[in-house]
């Protein structure tokens, strides 16, 4: 009798008549994603010439194959119907969205004539704004040879307050300059980061951490993404972030559970400050005859507080031999935060966390600090030659992003954060908080911004994105008033280190502090989710003049996609897929360095365009040449490269340094510094589409300290000298903004801004109400609101991807379900959220994982009608919702003066000092969400919306494999 048939069965033993592993393409090409900015490597496969399928870069040093849902669903992106397909050109008024195609060579030549007009005359009339790429050191350098000083790119929305926080007190920062040392952290604390924040890396970090035992906290006010996970959630107020630091800080100073050697050998807690009320030097360092700080040696008095054998005083007041008195930075530090203000029963009710939880995590982070340091047997030699023969370092580690950024108090939470670091001795140790490199940086690093006297057919010396050392770098003119369109680097905001894009197009409205010609911009969508009040920046691109023409009259925008604002432009200059062209992921702007060694990347074209597109850097090189921008042409006159590619092989900023550290020299055997390598590109290509650089291990820790680290980083072009870069508790560049306001200097603020300028310029960081707080009624608008970009989604990227668009196609007002239930809501119902700005209508979500006084919700998912490809009636707007409608990128008008909604120093968007109030709508206002502005019209000859987007629908079946809807 045969045997009866095994039954099939889910954990049946495979088939071997199926083919599990089936051809993906025929042909494989690597390069770097950019879904999102962790820029991992991918492998794309390629069948009949089509995208088949992505996946992670084993090799790669940022993902190691990792990859997330927006990297593979790139495939979407790349096939999306909202992609634009040739130049256009407006023919009707801004907004109609009434286009007609034109050829690239009548684009170039209006672009060209516009902007040729404008730097004949004055180059300033050029405000050159970028989003969210990663081109910068080209689309910098460029605005400085055409001569403008009106440009800036995405920082000013996003972490200039982390950038500048960081780079002024440590030498480098949070996010994209540093990481947890997530193979030594025993004790973690994360503020701030949304799940899309360096996603991969922070998800592979996260499993390591977690694999040892180490404890994870996370402080912010919603519990979702990495929250979820986190051994505990500190759900915070939004805004109070600093005052809980200074709290933290208040108890380790309190119960002496601080690093002083730490802070003696690699800090300025020794140097004397001059105590002079009044004076022109009060609050300076006191320094020797050669400029070199002074310390107080207990046995020798004031001397170089460099000097190797200094044994220096912490505390105290004392009299140098020129009579001025004088006190050490640490006194100061301490003085202040051992004030009753910072007590952890002062803050509790502020900050919404118990005072005894509060003590609690500041004595967990002292115990394992102090009593599980952890140790590497590996000798070292500092900057002053001496030997040591172990690494030693504390096992707290910090990470933090656009949550405490993204507010009016920002600058200084971040500073406070990173004093905490040093007083604990937890920057670049075992354990702790690392640089990436190439930092550190010198405090602060390079000259002052480019931007002063610009003249015509002239371009800008320096670069125009740079560090202010105080007064005299600013960008303002004899009267104190901003050189900018945008008031970056003027008494507004002195450190406006990534410049104000938020404020660009309401100044340029106003004409204040003059009116511009040509508002130029690249994948900045601020028609909608880039613009912190939408309906009034697509105002000022509406309006008129009394004769007719618009305020600002051309507008030039380069993007891939049909967004909200390409409709309000005058000329479209379609850009390329990213997996259609060239870039470099550039050591000069934002690398992909380790705490390994220095790294970057470059993306290669892994498919060719189906469409009448060009890659934005190579028409911003062609306008180069042909406007004859000085670096962009040959001394005959002819272009200096014949594209982007070209540029980024041969182009140097400085002799040797170029865009790409890797396999430089002729042969290709030198890194970071040397000549241009004809094969650059290939070895890249041959290697992944990276290079990374190796530290040894004498070099992996101490890196602010470490000769032989410091020796190579200048040998590579890094860094100017190797001088050991001493960590700044007390900011002498602030102090010297401090003293302007109080009448000392050439450079002094307007009458109106000193009292801003003496409070905010604060050389210690402190706690403050968010400014969109103290000017209205808190009790009137109860709740705060925030928002967080999802996983699945990065900025507004992902709109176009019928695979994404599946996770995330409308979202909601999350709320505490205490909170909603006192005020009557339920799941789903309607809602009106209302802040001094104005009003929006939306549905509701009640939730546990909140602070109670705290709204939030997932950014840019809502979306306009007709952009992105999406219909009239698609879910992402017709319920989808913007927050952005509520915000105002400017405070209430005070005196006349309107104060943009910003950090004071550094210009930082507020977007998340928001406050509002909700109430639930009338049962006839439900089932839509307001505002709901008109549906746009696609430009001519895109395609047709198919109603189900499918992939690869079309390929023949094989067998084992069907066809992928």
């Amino acid at each position: 009798m045969p045997e009866a048939p095994i039954p099939s069965h889910p954990l049946a033993l495979p088939d071997d008549r199926v083919d599990y592993s089936p051809p993906v393409g025929d042909t494989m090409k690597t390069t770097t994603c950019y879904m999102c900015a962790c820029r991992c490597g991918i492998r794309v496969h390629l069948k009949d010439g089509r995208v088949r399928y992505i996946e992670g870069n084993p090799d790669h040093p940022v993902n190691r194959g990792v990859l997330c849902g927006k990297g593979s669903a790139g495939i979407m992106t790349q096939y999306s119907p909202a992609r634009l397909r040739a130049p256009l050109l407006r023919v009707g008024d801004r907004g109609a969205g009434e286009f007609k195609e034109i050829t690239w060579a009548e684009a170039m030549e209006i672009a060209t004539g516009w902007l040729r007009t404008i730097r004949e005359t004055d180059p300033r009339k050029l405000a050159f704004f970028t989003g969210r790429d990663q081109s910068q050191s080209l689309t910098g350098f460029w605005a400085a040879q055409f001569g403008t000083p009106n440009f800036a790119a995405h920082g000013g929305f996003c972490s200039v307050n982390m950038a500048a926080g960081g780079l002024y007190s440590i030498g480098g920062s949070f996010w994209e300059f540093g990481e947890p040392d997530w193979d030594h952290t025993k004790y973690f604390l994360m503020f701030g980061v949304a799940e899309d924040h360096d996603s991969n890396p922070i998800k592979i970090g996260l499993s390591r951490l977690k694999e040892r035992g180490a404890k994870f906290i996370s402080v912010n006010p919603v519990r979702t993404g990495y929250s979820a996970v986190a051994d505990e959630w500190v759900g915070i107020r939004p805004g109070t972030d600093g005052l809980f630091v200074l709290a933290l800080v208040h108890e380790v100073l309190r119960t002496d559970r601080i690093d002083t050697e730490f802070l003696g050998r690699y800090t300025n807690a020794t140097w004397l400050v001059v105590r002079n009320p009044g004076g022109a030097d009060d609050g300076l360092f006191a320094r020797d005859a050669d400029g070199k700080p002074l310390a107080w040696d207990r046995a020798r008095g004031a001397m170089d507080a460099g000097a190797a054998d200094l044994s220096p005083v912490l505390v105290g007041e004392f009299t140098l031999p020129d009579g001025r008195r004088v006190q050490p930075v640490f006194h100061l530090m301490a003085e202040r935060y051992l004030g009753a203000e910072y007590r952890p029963e002062a803050v509790a009710e502020r900050c919404g966390i118990p005072a005894e939880r509060i003590r609690r995590i500041a004595a967990e982070i002292a115990e394992v600090a102090f009593n599980q340091t952890v140790t590497i047997d590996q000798p070292w030699t500092d900057t002053y030659g001496r030997r040591h023969e172990k690494m030693v370092g504390r096992p707290v580690a910090f990470h933090a992003m656009r949550g405490i950024s993204a507010h009016s108090n920002g600058f200084h939470t971040c500073r406070a954060l990173h004093l905490l670091q040093m007083l604990l001795g937890a920057v670049d140790t075992p354990g702790s908080w690392r640089y990436k490199s190439p930092f550190p940086k010198p405090i602060p690093p390079g000259p002052g911004p480019a931007g002063k006297g610009a003249k015509p057919n002239t371009p800008l010396a320096g670069n125009i994105l740079s560090f202010p050392h105080g007064p005299d770098d600013l960008l303002v003119d004899d009267n104190g008033d901003p050189l900018r369109i945008d008031k970056a680097f003027s008494w507004e905001a002195p450190m406006a280190l990534h410049g104000m894009m938020h404020t660009v197009i309401g100044n340029a409205g106003a004409g204040d502090p003059y009116p511009i010609d040509t508002l130029f911009m690249f994948m900045a969508n601020m028609a909608w989710n880039s613009a912190m009040n939408p309906g009034e920046v697509i105002r000022i691109l509406t309006e008129k003049r009394a004769d007719g023409e618009y305020t600002i009259p051309h507008v030039i925008y380069s993007d891939a996609y049909f967004s909200e604002t390409v409709p309000y432009a005058d000329l479209i200059l379609p850009d390329t897929t990213y997996l259609e062209r060239w870039d470099a992921i550039s050591i000069l702007d934002r690398p992909i360095g380790s705490p390994h060694g220095a790294g970057d990347a470059i993306r290669q074209p892994v498919i060719t365009p189906d469409r009448d597109v060009r890659p934005f850097q190579e028409v911003l090189i062609e306008l180069g040449a042909r406007l004859g921008l000085p670096a962009f042409v040959k001394e005959d006159g002819s272009p200096r490269w014949k594209d982007y590619p070209d540029y980024i092989v041969n182009h140097q900023r400085m002799p040797g340094v170029g865009p790409l550290a890797g396999w430089r020299g002729e042969d290709g055997s030198k890194k970071g510094l040397g000549e241009p390598n004809p094969d650059q590109l290939q070895r890249y290509i041959e290697n992944g589409c990276f290079w990374r650089d190796h530290l040894p291990p004498e070099q992996l820790y101490f890196k602010h300290a470490n000769r032989a680290y410091l020796d190579q980083a200048k040998a590579m072009g890094l860094i100017g000298k190797s001088d050991q870069i001493v960590l700044q508790l007390w900011s002498e560049p602030l102090q010297k903004s401090r003293l302007a306001a109080e009448g000392h200097g050439a450079k002094q603020p307007p009458e109106r801004l000193r009292e801003r300028i003496r409070t905010y310029c604060d050389p210690l960081p402190f706690w403050y109400a968010p400014l969109e707080h103290a000017v209205q009624d808190l009790g009137e608008f109860p709740l705060s609101a925030v928002t967080q970009r999802p996983m699945a989604m990065y900025h507004s990227w992902g709109s176009m991807n019928a695979w994404l668009r599946q996770i995330h196609g409308s979202n909601k007002l999350y709320m505490a379900r205490g909170r909603g239930l006192e005020m009557g809501l339920t799941d789903d119902d309607w809602v009106w959220v209302e802040s001094r700005a104005g009003r929006l209508k939306c549905q509701v979500k009640l939730m546990e994982g909140v602070n109670p006084d705290t709204v939030w919700t997932w950014n840019a998912i809502g979306k306009r009608a007709g952009a992105w490809g999406l219909s009239e009636d698609s879910p992402e707007a017709s319920k989808g919702f913007l927050l952005n409608h509520v915000i105002s990128e400017w405070l209430p008008a005070q005196e006349g003066f309107r104060s943009a909604n910003s950090d004071p120093v550094t210009g930082q968007a507020a977007w998340y000092d928001l406050r509002v109030r909700v109430e639930k709508c009338a049962p006839e206002e439900a089932g839509i969400t307001d505002p709901h502005p008109a549906a746009l019209h696609p430009p001519p000859h895109m395609p047709e919306r198919p109603d189900i987007l499918r992939y690869n629908a079309s390929a023949p079946r094989q067998r084992g494999a069907g066809a992928t809807p």
